[in-house]
């Protein structure tokens, strides 16, 4: 740039300037004033200088990002929900099959209730714990620690179970993670 030229001829001119002022004026004192004034001058022109460098680093910086910005487009994506649900023949039906094996903790949740560790501590057998829910009201299932469904109790062959009557949406799980 013609500005880096420009800034090199004014330091090499300022230079010159104070080596001939020092050696011609030992005292500060004894300056002449034209002589103070020049070298405010030179260094007037030295700010300009630096101004007038920065200014076109900026011009050319925003000249890029208009550049950027003419060519950047907004992106367009196919919806693929119908090619992604649609059944391929050369293909089998058992691509996910290698996640059918991975565990899962489901667990039932009939109630729950806070207490305090005196609370705690005071339990013992024959000791009734309130829960928070109402007699009647559904049991939550939840698959790792996620609710998924809400259901009633049963007993099969002396063992509890869960009936499963509601099943909860997609839409209502994204919502509880809000």
């Amino acid at each position: 740039m013609s500005s880096d030229a420009d800034q090199e001829a004014l330091a090499a001119a300022w230079a010159a300037e104070l080596g001939a002022e020092d050696g011609e004026n030992a005292d500060a004192a004894s300056v002449p004033q034209d002589a103070a004034s020049s070298e405010e001058e030179l260094a007037a022109k030295w700010a300009e200088a630096l101004a007038g460098d920065e200014k076109a680093q900026m011009q050319v910086s925003e000249e890029k990002a208009r550049h950027l910005r003419a060519q950047a487009s907004e992106a367009v994506f196919k919806d693929m929900t119908d090619v992604a649900r649609q059944p391929r023949p050369d293909q089998p039906k058992r691509e996910l099959d290698f996640i059918l094996d991975i565990p899962l903790d489901v667990s039932a949740e009939l109630g729950r209730t806070r207490l305090l560790i005196n609370e705690l501590l005071q339990l013992g057998q024959g000791s009734v714990v309130e829960l928070n829910k109402l007699a009647g009201e559904p049991l939550e299932v939840y698959v790792n620690g996620k609710l998924v469904a809400r259901g009633e109790a049963v007993v099969i062959n002396e063992k509890f179970g869960v009936r499963l009557t509601d099943i909860i949406s997609p839409m209502e799980r994204i919502k509880q993670l809000g």
